[in-house]
């Protein structure tokens, strides 16, 4: 039928048509799936230097070191920034060609000595033409690599050496030989770090040196106390791992009213009111914002990369209750808050509703008293307290030492009496028994020592009944003597 095309035709033609569209994918596909170079980034941590720590201290050292790898188990991948990518493109570049060229010299090469064979014509002209395409392919191949830079992974996985991974830390290079250093290594950067003592606090520096650079990248320092290990390697951590990772650092500003409010971070000491812009590792932290005569506030904050996060928090103020202190008979007497001096009895203070406070009272002639009270419940309520004011005990006689060792004496006796009363009372029923028998022999010998033991055994009872009293008086005297110091609780 005119006007109609063949099925046949139809089907070739969108065949033909679909050619280029199939070619042009297949080779996206491949050009896609060219393989990455330097897939990975790996990190040598050394031998921390402790040499300058005392003999007792220098476990902090190892225990810093060990403490600082476990942490970097959160790096998954560095981002890699231009320099570094260019460093690694230029160094796979020049190996790529040459190799490429040394293979195409080893063919050239190959192709020159084949003259001093000594084949046969045919299978000289043979191997020629063999070889001649073989130089072809490589100078196409020198050719391409000379024009296309190899493909370098941006955002290669973080690792440590296998030495540092099985828990072995090499001593750091000399000066001057780092490059070496990470060359045998086989990683591309490693860090060093010194810790050394400082006034009775642990110092700790530390370097970051790259091989993309050939230079230290990253310095950075700490001091802190030892019983504040944990929170400084955290710290320490963090900002290591932020430059590690090869990420930003995030940003934090903090307005808190009222000014004198105390701003923790990660229960660190960061300033009070208006905190200015600090940098910190990204991740969560927590803030922790504290005032007197107000409600504290705690908040979870998400920092991220390259971020500022401003954080504006208003305290709310706690309401207030009156406690009035009195002294009996004494009207200079100063009164402490803790440590802190707030004034002369008679005394009143305004504080926060259902609060646990604690005041102690001192005296111009020595005397003392002390007291934990808690504010009344209600806002605006009143409480009085009324003090007597006594002479303290003296010190240095070890008062609840000798009790204690009287009390410990009187039961330890009151135990051996015991036992020994016991063992009579056990004797004396046995020749009582005997003597109630009736035994013939010795009937007059029995009854006397019947009657003997008779004696001794109320005797014994009366020694425990005694030792029994004694102890409970030195127990008393003991429990009197141990709180005798102890501040009182006074009741609303």
């Amino acid at each position: 039928m005119r006007g109609i095309m063949p099925r046949n035709n139809v089907c070739i033609i969108i065949f033909l048509i679909c050619i280029p569209a199939f070619a042009f994918s297949w080779g996206a596909a491949e050009e896609s799936a060219k393989p990455e170079k330097n897939e990975e980034w790996i990190l040598c941590v050394t031998n921390f230097n402790i040499s300058a720590l005392p003999q007792s201290q220098q476990i902090i050292g190892e225990v810093m070191t060990k403490s600082l790898v476990s942490n970097l188990d959160t790096v998954d991948h560095r981002i890699r920034l231009s320099p570094e990518y260019g460093y690694y493109e230029g160094y796979a570049w020049s190996q790529a060609r040459a190799a490429a060229a040394k293979a195409l010299a080893a063919k050239r090469n190959e192709r020159d000595l084949l003259l001093y064979r000594g084949e046969p014509g045919w299978k000289y002209q043979s191997t020629l033409k063999t070889i001649n395409a073989d130089i072809l392919k490589l100078e196409e191949n020198l050719r391409l690599v000379n024009e296309e830079a190899p493909l370098i992974a941006g955002e290669p996985v973080f690792k440590l050496t296998a030495a540092n991974i099985s828990g072995t830390f090499p001593e750091p290079p000399r000066a001057g030989g780092e490059y070496r250093f990470c060359r045998t290594q086989n990683a591309d950067a490693f860090l060093s770090g010194e810790v050394t003592e400082f006034h009775g606090r642990i110092y700790i520096t530390m370097r970051l040196y790259v091989l993309y650079a050939n230079a230290y990248i990253y310095e950075d320092e700490i001091i802190f106390s030892p019983d504040a290990a944990n929170g400084a390697v955290e710290e320490l951590a963090g900002r290591l791992i932020a430059a590690l990772s090869g990420s930003s650092p995030a940003a934090i500003v903090v307005h808190a009213d009222p000014p004198e409010t105390l701003v923790l971070i990660n229960k660190t000491f960061a300033g009070r009111g208006e905190l200015g812009l600090q940098e910190r590792p990204p991740g969560t932290i927590l803030v922790d914002l504290s005032a007197e005569n107000y409600f504290p506030q705690s908040a979870e904050v998400v920092l991220s990369s390259g971020e500022l996060t401003e954080i504006d928090v208003t305290l709310q103020r706690q309401p207030l209750t009156e406690t009035e202190i009195h002294i009996s008979g004494e009207n200079d007497a100063a009164i402490y808050q803790g440590a802190l001096y707030i004034g002369e009895a008679p005394l009143t203070l305004r504080l926060p509703a259902n609060l646990l406070d604690y005041i102690n009272v001192e005296s111009s002639n020595g005397k003392i008293a002390s007291v934990v009270f808690t504010t009344p419940d209600l806002f605006g309520d009143k409480e009085e307290l009324t003090l007597k004011l006594k002479t303290p005990l003296p010190k240095g006689q070890k008062r609840v030492e000798k009790a204690r060792s009287r009390a410990y004496w009187a039961w330890g006796s009151t135990w051996i009496t015991g036992v020994a009363a016991w063992m009579i009372n056990g004797l004396y029923t046995s020749q009582m028994d005997g003597y109630m028998r009736g035994i013939d022999i010795g009937t007059d010998a029995m009854y006397n020592s019947a009657n003997i033991l008779y004696w001794v055994n109320y005797g014994s009872i009366a020694l425990v009944i005694a030792a029994a009293g004694y102890d409970f008086i030195q127990m008393l005297r003991y429990m009197y003597s141990s709180g005798a110091d102890a501040t009182p609780i006074a009741r609303q």
